[in-house]
């Protein structure tokens, strides 16, 4: 698959130009993931097991391709490969070229539920699949290179979170071959002591699976070994009588990287070195010393002693095939079509009364309580150790945690997943969502940006999902963003970071969602709304500090359907003819607009403002770039077609001024957010140091208004100084008294 564009049977001498011009692929993995494939599907036609499997080395796929073929699972989704000469001949010529399946495992792969392009995630990913699957038994192959990340670190300990009772189980097969690209790997140079011991510490069985001249014998043993541990474990939770910490079991697979490959060319060592990693003969194409080489290697299989004339594979080869299809590793439901809708209850009685103060994340916490009581089986909470931080422990009325090696925990069915490490939550959760449950990832905004490219290779693989035909539906990947920079003045510079709302941006607009609800009403209008979508990465940003309910339930549902709404209440003559638009995107980005509109009510009343609010981030985008955006009449209608316009934003102005790139808002647009001001203080001075408070919007509303009113620019230097003068006093008073002046946040009037 890696070499030949031709004579894919080796039926005469090879050429060069029966080699492709571009040899692309990683070789050294692949040996090792067809023994292990091989073996699988020996134990389940043996057993009738229901296995999945996750592959961690994502490089690997002409091993895993070539084990579909064979069992006849890629012609069901692609019948343009079937299991005979044509069906080889294609699936050989068409690997790694423009318009075939690509050198790594993807959203394409049959069976797949992992990218692999980004190591370290498979561990996290298997064990997120088997929650809530009770017969499932996914087993994980980490490659050795995979095995030094800091999130397989981590995911080593994810069993402790899995309960026998009420999940199936995970086999981690730690594969050694000893390299990575050009360096040992650190597993690969501990010896069999140092592994059991390590190993042992984590709480895992060890079987070391070696033995070369009988490693057929000595793998599909401990296979059985395994599956006989597993059940063993399940099975007296399931009476019971669990067992208390139970060490379960983990085979360490040791084979030469690139083996039976060529061993050596050019006087280098190949076969069981870093030079086996991805194309060991990498001038096949033009030198005739590696092209004889080549031959040999391939020949040395026996081609024409395994398939029949007509390119079928002989009989013996596929004895150990599942003969269900439901039971190929290719075909399982689990990988593409296991979708279950949530059941979603009305929010609408959840709902504060207008004028009122509440916690978004208070009364979402109270949503989720009726989510999980309706879907026991099919929700989880991933949150690293910050549900009650992040005031969502309203949840634990009704579940409780899911830590199994915690005695208080252990065996009671809990659905919220609390562990230190945003990727092993985020890894869990790709899992759990991609085989057709849902799940939600609060967390600290600072540090969501730790999983950014773990949720990128997720977009990836969501992205060629959907534009896989025979992929189903799953639901989308949650993301609640507290505890956000505006409200941690307390923990400083370190914990003030809103880039994740850019990562996402960046994301296949067909598949990224931003919302920035402004109170506790539309964020339970939009959480419910995310927990029933499909195949998206949906952000929600709030606060989790009391704010003012602006939107009556109706006003609420209606403003989040729209994305964007005039706020009458806020603005002068209900927002008509203004002079200046004002918009706020963020719950306190928004709280400070309203309170700048107060203030300017009262000091420039000749000042015509129309307040916006801006919920759903993408309608801001160009009209036509995203399934959301607003089009440009409509823009035009709610933004004005050319009166000035101030965005006090949540996020980094930067990623707001890329958003509105191509609207007919260039020119009169200014932006402010945070930009990159903090240190402990108060929550006002943040607002203040970050040029988000209610008097520099102010200020820029007086700038802008004075282009077209006259009787504004009369007065506006006069007001503008005035505003600068509140701004210094008040800085002057928290540096003074170390606290906002008092009024600060009380919800401004109008009067």
């Amino acid at each position: 698959m890696i070499f030949l564009n031709n004579d894919t049977l080796l039926e005469r001498a090879l050429t060069f130009d029966d080699i492709k011009p571009r040899l692309l692929g990683h070789w050294g993995t692949c040996p090792g993931l067809t023994l292990i494939y091989a073996h699988l599907n020996r134990i389940i036609r043996n057993t009738g097991l229901d296995a999945l499997l996750v592959v961690g080395p994502g490089h690997g796929a002409p091993a895993i391709l070539s084990c579909l073929w064979l069992e006849n699972s890629l012609s069901k989704f692609y019948p343009q490969y079937p299991r005979n000469k044509q069906g080889l001949g294609r699936l050989i010529t068409r690997f790694s070229v423009p318009g075939g399946f690509p050198s790594h495992i993807n959203a394409e792969t049959p069976g797949s539920i992992h990218e692999g392009g980004e190591l370290g995630y498979a561990l996290a990913v298997a064990f997120g699949a088997v929650m809530d699957n009770p017969d499932l038994i996914v087993p994980c192959i980490v490659g050795d290179g995979e095995a030094e990340t800091g999130p397989t670190a981590t995911a080593w300990h994810s069993y402790k979170y899995i309960d026998p009772a009420e999940s199936g189980a995970v086999l981690p097969i730690l594969h050694l071959n000893g390299f990575k690209i050009s360096e040992r790997t650190i597993f690969g140079t501990m010896d069999d002591k140092e592994l059991v011991a390590l190993f042992t510490g984590y709480g895992y069985q060890v079987r070391i699976v070696s033995d070369l001249p009988n490693i057929d014998n000595d793998l599909a043993v401990s296979l059985e070994w395994a599956y006989s541990e597993i059940k063993k474990i399940q099975s007296a939770a399931r009476h019971g009588q669990p067992i208390v910490k139970p060490f379960w079991p983990l085979i360490i697979l040791r084979t030469p990287k690139g083996w039976t490959g060529p061993k050596a060319c050019h006087g280098q060592i190949i076969e069981g070195s870093f030079h086996s990693h991805q194309v060991p003969l990498p001038r096949a194409k033009v030198c005739q010393e590696e092209l004889d080489l080549l031959s040999h290697w391939l020949k040395s299989y026996g081609p024409h002693e395994l398939f029949t004339d007509d390119g079928d594979p002989i009989p013996e080869l596929l004895k150990i095939v599942p003969e269900k299809d439901e039971k190929k590793l290719g075909q399982r439901r689990e990988s593409y079509k296991a979708y279950v809708p949530l059941q979603i209850p009305d929010w609408r009685p959840l709902a504060v009364a207008r004028g009122a103060q509440e916690s978004c994340m208070k009364i979402v916490g109270q949503l989720l309580q009726e989510v999980i009581v309706r879907n026991r089986m099919t929700f989880r909470i991933f949150s690293p150790d910050e549900l009650v931080s992040n005031k969502l422990d309203a949840v634990l009325q009704v579940t409780g945690r899911d830590f199994q090696w915690d005695q208080a925990s252990r065996g009671n069915g809990g659905r919220v997943i609390e562990i230190l490490s945003e990727h092993t939550c985020q890894g869990m959760l790709q899992g759990y969502t991609l085989t057709g449950r849902t799940g939600l990832f609060p967390s600290y905004e600072a540090f969501l940006g730790i999983v950014h490219t773990m949720m990128v290779q997720y977009g990836k693989f969501m992205k060629m999902a959907l534009e896989t035909d025979w992929r189903g539906p799953c639901g989308s990947l949650n993301y609640i963003e507290t505890s956000t920079w505006t409200r941690q003045e307390h923990n400083g510079f370190s914990h003030q970071n809103p880039s994740f709302i850019a990562a996402v941006l960046n994301l296949k607009p067909k598949i990224a969602r931003v919302y920035l609800p402004p109170d506790a009403n539309c964020f339970l209008s939009t959480v419910a709304h995310c927990l029933r979508a499909k195949n998206y990465v949906n952000l929600m940003v709030g606060s989790k500090q009391p704010t003012p309910i602006w939107l009556s339930p109706e006003e609420a549902d209606q403003h989040c359907i729209a994305g964007a709404s005039v706020w009458k209440f806020a603005s002068v003559d209900g927002g008509v003819d203004p002079d200046v638009v004002l918009v706020g995107i963020g719950v306190e980005m928004t709280f400070e607009v309203i309170a700048a509109a107060a203030l300017l009510r009262k000091h420039a009343p000749a000042l015509r403002v129309r307040v916006i609010n801006v919920t759903d981030l993408m309608i801001l985008s160009a009209g036509g770039t995203h399934p959301h955006s607003l089009t440009d009449e409509d823009f035009s209608k709610l933004f004005t077609p050319d009166k000035p316009v101030h965005f006090n934003y949540h996020g980094y102005p930067l990623e707001l001024r890329g958003l509105l790139y191509g609207r007919l808002v260039q020119g009169r647009a200014t932006i402010t957010g945070y930009s990159e001001e903090g240190t402990t203080t108060t929550p006002f001075d943040m607002m203040l140091g970050n040029h988000t408070s209610r008097y520099d919007i102010a200020i820029a509303a007086i700038g802008g208004g004075a282009l077209n009113n006259p009787r504004v620019a009369v007065d506006a230097h006069i007001l503008s100084s005035y505003f600068k003068h509140c701004a210094q006093q008040d800085k002057k008073f928290i540096y003074e008294y170390g606290q906002d002046p008092a009024g600060t946040f009380d919800t401004p009037t109008f009067d």
